[in-house]
């Protein structure tokens, strides 16, 4: 089994650089590189990057991007890293047009980079789900794994459920 994991942003990938201006969150390498590596996975994989942007400036451009980006690749398991704030927005448009591969969102509520995040237990249940399911679209947080349609999310506390 291969799984193909993409970047688009989000808080998961976020890093916190000292920069010459003062601090500010940045965008650089995937967090998934970082945990995989601590894993040691016994599975092939690949992690690309579509784009990166906090979840609230993605537009209908970019979720096209991802759609042809997963369209061009071979394998049929995706895992893609994604900012909370629109992950539902993605899951939907996604489904819409991928219906015969496995695509599953994970993100995080702090930067992976923090170490009280939860980013690698989310990154977990999505490999998990890409070992148990075929196909559809999943989103993988806060512990829970359900299909796009049935997950929904408390804008009080910003957790999914």
């Amino acid at each position: 089994m291969k799984i193909i994991f993409i970047q688009t942003g989000g808080t998961i990938d976020k890093d916190y650089p000292h920069t010459t201006k003062g601090w500010a969150f940045e965008f650089g390498e995937p967090a998934t590189n970082r945990i995989l590596e601590k894993l040691n996975p016994s599975f092939d994989y690949e992690v690309l990057t579509a784009f990166q942007k906090d979840s609230l400036e993605i537009t209908e451009a970019d979720r096209e991007k991802l759609t042809n980006l997963i369209q061009e690749q071979e394998g049929d398991k995706f895992i893609i890293t994604h900012g909370t704030d629109t992950m539902l927005e993605t899951a939907t448009y996604l489904k819409e047009r991928i219906n015969s591969r496995l695509i599953v969102i994970t993100g995080a509520m702090l930067p992976e980079r923090f170490s009280n995040s939860e980013a690698p237990i989310n990154l977990g249940a999505a490999i998990a789900t890409a070992n148990l399911k075929e196909q559809g679209v999943f989103i993988a947080m806060h512990g829970i794994v359900k299909p796009c349609g049935e997950i929904k999310r408390n804008l009080e506390t910003g957790k999914y459920y």
